[in-house]
C-alpha cells in the first residue's frame, strides 16, 4: 500500500470516527502527495517533511504573535504528519553515520564538509533535518 493510499484510507477512519482536525490535516497532505505525484515529484517522504516544517514554522509565527490557540492546532498537524514520517534518527546513531561519513571521505577540515555530506545524506535518507546533520559534521570537522 502506498503513501497516499494509506492517507486515504486515514482520512475514511478519521470521517467514521468524526475526528474534523485529523480529516482537514490528512486532506491537506493528500492534497500535496496528489499535487506532488501529478508534477513528477515521486518523494512522497520530502512532500511531508516539507509540509511538517510548515506547520511548525506557522505555529511559531501564532506563538510569537500570541496567537496560541492557532499554534496549538498547527502543532497537532505537524504530530498528525510525522506519524506518517519514518522515525528520526537519534544523537548516537546520526553521530556513527556522520562519523564514519568522516573517516571513508578522510576529510580533516571544514572546507571538506560537501563531501562528507554527500557521502552521509544517503545513508540518513530522510530521517534527520539537514540543518541537524550539518552542524553534526562541523562540529566533528573543527575537533
Amino acid at each position: 500500500m502506498t503513501l497516499e493510499e494509506t492517507v486515504k484510507a486515514d482520512v475514511t477512519t478519521a470521517m467514521k470516527a468524526g475526528d474534523k482536525d485529523r480529516v482537514g490535516a490528512l486532506r491537506l497532505v493528500l492534497s500535496e502527495l496528489q499535487k506532488a505525484a501529478k508534477d513528477g515529484n515521486d518523494d512522497e517522504q520530502a512532500v511531508l517533511r516539507r509540509e511538517r516544517k510548515r506547520r511548525v514554522e506557522a505555529a511559531a509565527a501564532f506563538r510569537d504573535n500570541g496567537r496560541t490557540e492557532l499554534a496549538d492546532a498547527e502543532e497537532a498537524e505537524a504530530r498528525i504528519i510525522e506519524g506518517y514520517l519514518p522515525a528520526e534518527l537519534g544523537d548516537d546513531e546520526l553521530r556513527a553515520i556522520v562519523q564514519a561519513a568522516v573517516t571513508q571521505t578522510g576529510a580533516t577540515s571544514p572546507k571538506e564538509m560537501g563531501a562528507v555530506m554527500k557521502a552521509a545524506m544517503p545513508q540518513i535518507a530522510g530521517r534527520a533535518d539537514g540543518k541537524r546533520v550539518s552542524a553534526l559534521v562541523n562540529e566533528l570537522l573543527r575537533s
